[in-house]
């Protein structure tokens, strides 16, 4: 029988919660699967939040939940947004096979080993722009500006076309928690800026058709896969979820990683003393603070777990965040521990869709934070907690605003 959580979801999609929403997932713990008044199912802890993303009974594609299925039924038409081809990670075997292998064929180690350098530039040009000191605002003076030139220098925009792209990347961001209700206003400004990434991108694929290049997108473009290659539809949707998924994930790993060390003193300094410490940090930054909370899957199947049965059709949240916090699975969860030993967190997913950025994300990571860590002297936090964006799935702060008295060569 479906047990009913001590805490109802929508606590989590309440703004008041969003700056520590881990009291709550201590209490939905309690209650490792638990039936939500609107029908859907809650998961929160480690092992069966594992045990489902590596169930071929779950479904990642939402076109197949009960609830579009019965809007099909009732003669609802489709909106412009679900006759638009869905990026691979909102599909299912085997269409997502053959397009997660594209990708994956693009984003090679040696590709994304030779960002380092352009990294370490667009890092320290930022920061050399606060050399005086005074104060900086971590998430728009690096973190936001930082991921989208990558990704924009990885798929082959020219640089003058960056500004768009963070606009459109801001915009589009905001439609991706389900928490967040649309005001008319909002829905058209997000559906202008999609039409506008879309015109844009078929423009530049045409563009590669005749001067193809040395890019993830010119690469994709003339992948052949086994199973045939990517339309010219899959091409713009994978594209564009490469510029936001990335984009919005990376601004929070860097943000939150900066808002830990400078909460914590004796972190900074163990930093400052090993910088190779950024590696073990990063890792246990994404298991007590990531960037992505909270994913949404879809049960093809009645499906058993945790003392539970999930029925065919119903949705599934499965809150990431709080299984990397699971005291069965992690010592001492709410402590961050540099010396972690077997520290397989859910900070980038796992299974099927586990998160195929996720070395470039580790990398930007690694530099900035190492960096920040190193030149800012004395930072200090001018409002704690900061504002954070209306966003409880990809989590992380609006602003972190940092007094510091310096940059260190």
């Amino acid at each position: 029988m479906a047990q009913k959580a001590k805490i109802d979801f929508q606590q989590i999609l309440d703004h008041s919660h969003i700056a520590n929403p881990y009291p709550l997932y201590a209490q939905f713990r309690e209650t490792p699967v638990a039936l939500q008044k609107d029908g859907s199912y809650l998961v929160s802890t480690y092992n069966e939040i594992v045990s489902l993303l590596h169930d071929p009974r779950v479904s990642s594609d939402m076109r197949k939940s009960d609830e579009q299925t019965q809007l099909r039924a009732q003669g609802h038409p489709a909106t412009e947004q679900e006759e638009v081809v869905p990026a691979f990670i909102f599909q299912d075997p085997p269409n997502h096979d053959r397009l997660r292998r594209i990708v994956v064929s693009q984003f090679t180690p040696e590709r994304i080993e030779r960002t380092r350098g352009h990294i370490e530039q667009v890092v320290k040009e930022h920061l050399d722009r606060h050399a005086q000191g005074g104060q900086m605002d971590i998430v728009d003076d690096l973190a936001y500006p930082l991921p989208v030139t990558i990704i924009c220098q990885l798929l082959g925009v020219p640089r003058e076309d960056e500004t768009r792209f963070h606009a459109w990347a801001d915009t589009l961001a905001s439609n991706l928690d389900p928490g967040q209700v649309q005001t008319e206003e909002q829905q058209q400004r997000i559906e202008e800026a999609r039409k506008q990434l879309r015109a844009y991108m078929e423009q530049l694929l045409e563009q590669l058709e005749v001067h193809p290049s040395n890019t993830i997108l010119s690469g994709m473009l003339n992948a052949h896969d086994i199973d045939g290659p990517m339309s010219p539809q899959e091409l713009i949707s994978t594209a564009i979820l490469l510029l936001i998924a990335g984009h919005e994930t990376t601004v929070n790993l860097i943000t939150n990683g900066t808002l830990a060390m400078v909460r914590s003193p004796e972190l900074l300094k163990q930093l400052r003393q090993d910088p190779e410490l950024i590696i073990p940090y990063v890792e246990e930054l994404l298991r007590y603070d990531p960037p992505v909370h909270f994913r949404i899957r879809t049960a093809l199947a009645d499906i058993e777990i945790g003392g539970t049965t999930i029925p065919k059709g119903a949705t599934i949240i499965l809150v990431l965040a709080s299984g990397s916090h699971d005291g069965r699975r992690f010592e001492h969860p709410e402590a961050f521990m540099l010396d972690r030993q077997d520290n397989e967190h859910l900070g980038f997913g796992s299974g099927l869709h586990y998160c195929v950025g996720a070395p470039l994300a580790r990398l930007e990571g690694h530099i900035a934070l190492g960096e920040i860590s190193r030149r800012l002297i004395d930072p200090r936090l001018v409002i704690d907690p900061p504002p954070y964006r209306d966003n409880a799935a990809l989590r992380g702060p609006r602003h972190l605003l940092v007094n510091f008295k310096g940059l260190r060569d």
